[in-house]
């Protein structure tokens, strides 16, 4: 199996008009966060069959998609990374990723992998990479600190998300601000004393993107009271 079958079976579903769409929804213009990011315009089911029927793809050649240009390229190689971390490989390929985070470069790639990855190995092992990642000048560094808590949080353990929360909070990016958001309504939903602790401590340095995310699923009056703070 060669990466160059994956990329055959990617060129064939290649639709140019979706590619256009993606590429202003992932921002992919000058200056703007996903800048020169080259999209073939699949759908991510698409992805995820094809990477299915290449699941037994060599790690060498699973490295050459996820450094190619081409966004869809780098899918395919996260969830082969995902696959192979799920099968056993779990020590090997966490370290991979994170040598590797200037390639998870866009909040799909992140959002995918780093819970299923970084926060499935780190689960009941020290979480200090995770504050190093959250002080990172890389925005999608930072993503990852927060995203791969959710694995965390599932099993109702809420310290890692709520101090990594703390560390982000002042970030300038509105992709951070969505996604510390998205944590802590994640933390809401298994308790939502906990939430409302926490954005009664910071709700004064808050990004109203966030505030409005993590109380999404608040009844409507409380959900108007915080807004109106």
């Amino acid at each position: 199996m060669k990466a160059s079958l994956v990329q055959q079976e990617l060129k064939k579903l290649e639709n140019k008009q979706q590619a256009k769409v993606l590429q202003g929804f992932f921002k992919t213009g000058k200056g703007q966060y996903g800048e020169g990011d080259i999209f073939l315009g699949i759908k991510v089911p698409d992805s995820r069959k094809i990477a299915k029927k290449f699941k037994d793809l060599p790690f060498n050649e699973i490295d050459i998609l996820l450094h190619s240009k081409i966004h869809e390229e780098r899918m395919v190689a996260i969830l082969l990374l995902v696959h192979n971390f799920e099968n056993g490989k779990k020590e090997e390929i966490y370290k991979y990723y994170l040598k590797n985070t200037t390639k998870i470069n866009n909040w799909d790639l992140v959002d995918l992998s780093a819970p299923k990855i970084v926060g499935n190995y780190l689960l009941n092992k020290d979480k200090d990479i995770l504050y190093k990642l959250a002080k990172s000048q890389n925005l999608w560094e930072k993503r990852i600190a927060i995203v791969s808590t959710w694995t965390f949080i599932r099993e109702r353990q809420f310290k890692d998300t709520l101090k990594i929360s703390e560390i982000l909070l002042n970030d300038k990016h509105d992709l951070i601000h969505k996604s510390i958001g998205w944590m802590l309504r994640e933390v809401g939903k298994k308790d939502q004393k906990v939430l409302e602790e926490f954005l009664n401590k910071h709700i004064k340095q808050m990004p109203r993107t966030t505030l409005r995310y993590a109380i999404e699923r608040f009844e409507e009056n409380k959900r108007k009271s915080y807004l109106k703070k």
